[in-house]
């Protein structure tokens, strides 16, 4: 983290609450995909899981908790930039009871989008569900806390949403009905209209601070050059395209919320940028391969099929690799990407 944001986040915690270990938002509350997922598809059928080696060997005890990374995700860094000294638990898990409650929950599951039928072909957790499961969450929550604290906790709670990846990535590009029926700019005005709705179902259940993450530059995901690159070299210029026209739609419908939606906070966090300078510079931020994953041939390993303890070629030092898999960032990648979330969600903790 840089000295000007550490300096920062210092002086607000002890302005706040002097010398007590306290955190800058009580609770942290997450939606969304893979990106964000800290193990509930350990607990469903599906091939979207990541809880066995290679995955997580850089992560505490080198455990393998159904992250879909070497180690830390971006908000596992994001919270302890925040005063976390724990994750708030995967729902699913036998870990969310209790006081770990009073920490927040995590409700992603990878392969998750704002399009439910995304969720279905990859047989993991809707955002519908998630939002169920969140309804759970917040019983659960008030016989912890008692009724008074619980709402105080969902009130000030930051939310987090990821998700837009999979609707394109696994769906929208290999669908032949989707991407005949409709347009790129379509799909993401679909989308976007999803997105709208489960923001506001998130207000009406008490969410008032809520981040939402862009899309990467897709066509920089190894996995993207591999089956959509052809003989392109570099990124895949429509698909990036794709997902610059998707963002803007999403700004747009975010600031058409703030203004519809009394008391509540929204950012954007702008995911495309930082990610794309480090694919585009890797050596200037200390990395030496941006155009394959760690895992395996780095190529096309995102799932149990082919990232796995038997992978041939896996990197020793995934440090180097702005890319884990060949879809999702190290944790190297992920301490940057996180400094910036930090920085442009400022007013999300104030």
């Amino acid at each position: 983290m840089g000295v000007v944001l550490a300096y920062t986040l210092a002086v607000a915690l002890f302005c706040s609450f002097g010398n007590a270990q306290v955190t800058l938002v009580p609770a942290i509350i997450t939606f969304g995909d893979s990106v964000v997922d800290v193990g509930n598809n350990d607990y469903i059928h599906t091939i979207f899981k990541a809880n066995y080696p290679p995955y997580g060997r850089d992560f505490k005890n080198q455990e393998a908790t159904g992250r879909f990374c070497n180690g830390k995700l971006a908000t596992d860094i994001t919270a302890e930039n925040l005063g976390f000294t724990s994750y708030p638990p995967a729902y699913l898990s036998p870990q969310a009871s209790g006081k770990n409650l009073l920490l927040g929950s995590n409700f992603a599951s990878a392969g998750a989008g704002y399009d439910e039928h995304t969720s279905l072909l990859s047989h993991v957790i809707p955002l519908s569900q998630q939002l169920e499961y969140y309804k759970e969450y917040q019983g659960k929550l008030a016989k912890v806390a008692g009724s008074k604290k619980a709402a105080s906790i969902i009130k000030d709670a930051l939310y987090l949403v990821s998700a837009g990846s999979s609707d394109f990535i696994q769906n929208y590009y290999v669908n032949p009905f989707l991407n005949k029926a409709y347009t790129p700019d379509q799909y993401s005005s679909y989308l976007v209209s999803s997105f709208t709705s489960f923001v506001k179902s998130l207000y009406g259940l008490g969410a008032r601070r809520i981040g939402v993450t862009s899309l990467p530059p897709l066509g920089c995901l190894p996995a993207a050059r591999t089956i959509f690159g052809f003989h392109e070299s570099g990124c895949v210029s429509r698909i990036n395209t794709d997902a610059q026209q998707f963002n803007k739609k999403i700004n747009s419908a975010a600031t058409q919320l703030q203004k519809q939606l009394p008391d509540v906070k929204i950012v954007v966090f702008d995911v495309f940028k930082p990610l794309y300078d480090l694919v585009a510079n890797p050596k200037k931020n200390g990395f030496t391969e941006a155009t394959r994953g760690c895992c395996g041939t780095g190529t096309v390993e995102t799932t149990s099929l082919l990232c796995n303890p038997k992978s041939y070629g896996t990197c020793t030092n995934a440090s180097q690799y702005v890319f884990w898999d060949s879809v999702h960032p190290s944790q190297a990648a992920n301490q940057i990407l996180a400094d910036s979330l930090i920085i442009q969600g400022i007013s999300l903790i104030g």
